[in-house]
């Protein structure tokens, strides 16, 4: 069976969440469906989970990696190329600090840069159903579902008071 998605056009915000609500009466779970709108609400506002991220795991990953080729070439460079000067130690910690510090910050700023892509689910090769209005106030609500539960998706969407209701292959 093709998966097939279901959008519902809805004018104002309660008729949105009392279709969560319906959905979730009807059997679908909160990961079947997404709300869209071109206003913010706050999470939770028509009763969806609120979302998980892990987007703050990627600056501190970036950050130990930077480090640590940070260390590396410096370490590395002085190992290889030792220079006595004056008598001072091989290894320098305070100008190798300094370029620890850039490596730590370059790591951490490139992987939550990645980390915002990748948590934005950028890019997306498969469009779900979309329609215009929502980005003049309407509030949509995109369910994807079986095709033998369409017609039970259809149904919920008009009874909580859509405008207009939508359905597609995937």
């Amino acid at each position: 069976m093709a998966a097939r998605q279901v959008l519902g056009l809805f004018r104002t915000a309660d008729n949105a969440a009392l279709a969560t609500d319906r959905l979730k009466e009807a059997g679908f779970s909160a990961g079947d469906y997404q709300v869209l709108t071109g206003t913010p609400y706050p999470e939770g506002a028509f009763g969806e989970d609120p979302p998980k991220h892990r987007l703050f795991a990627f600056p501190f990953f970036g950050a130990a990696v930077g480090l640590a080729i940070a260390i590396l070439i410096t370490a590395g460079t002085q190992i290889s190329y030792p220079l006595v000067t004056g008598g001072k130690p091989i290894l320098a910690i305070p100008a190798m600090a300094v370029i620890a510090y850039e490596g730590t910050m370059l790591g951490a700023i490139i992987m939550t840069i990645i980390g915002i892509i990748f948590e934005s689910r950028l890019p997306r090769p498969i469009m779900g159903l979309y329609d215009t209005r929502i980005t003049e106030g309407f509030i949509g609500i995109a369910l994807t579902c079986s095709e033998d539960r369409l017609q039970a998706a259809d149904l919920v969407m008009r009874q909580a008071g859509a405008d207009d209701v939508k359905n597609d292959d995937i």
